[in-house]
């Protein structure tokens, strides 16, 4: 730090170093933020669902989601990190569920990714037919497909899915 009544060879004056200083550094650049991400890591137990949307819920306020739409993208959220805890990892406490949120000027990517054997979402039955209906489970990918604008899967040869969804912004 220099010292403002030195008399050093900055040729700091004892007035005002301050001005001195700015009239010498380089001037601040603008600087725009096309994208912000948040990257987050669970231990596979049932409170990362509540950990992961609290978060999630956090990053959305931070980037400005108008609460309407932030409700909608907060049970996609839920969903697909009951589903990963629960039918990905099964509990497992030393797999992880990780959840990445990325803001573009495009829209809201949001991948969740478990540590499991993985699964076909065209298998998981239609929870819209009449002998659903009454079922107490198996709404998860409904939810997620209905609220999200896009939502895909993708196993990893090494073990794991992902949940890949968008919403248009």
């Amino acid at each position: 730090m220099l010292n403002p009544r030195s008399s050093g060879s900055f040729g700091v004056h004892t007035a005002r170093p301050t001005q001195w200083l700015l009239r010498y550094l380089p001037q601040p650049s603008l600087s725009i933020v096309t994208q912000e991400t948040t990257e987050l890591r669970f231990p596979s137990r049932i409170e990362a669902v509540a950990e992961a949307a609290a978060a999630v819920s956090e990053f959305l306020n931070r980037v400005g989601i108008s609460e309407d739409v932030a409700f909608g993208i907060d049970m996609a959220v839920r969903e697909a990190v009951t589903n990963a805890v629960l039918h990905g990892n099964k509990l497992d406490s030393a797999k992880f569920t990780e959840v990445d949120v990325k803001k573009s000027p495009d829209g809201l990517e949001i991948n969740v990714r478990d540590q499991g054997r993985g699964f076909n979402p065209d298998e998981v039955a239609d929870p819209t037919k009449g002998e659903n209906i009454l079922k107490t489970s198996g709404r998860g990918i409904f939810f997620m497909r209905n609220f999200m604008d896009e939502v895909e899967w993708s196993a990893d040869p090494t073990g794991g899915t992902t949940v890949r969804m968008t919403k248009k912004l």
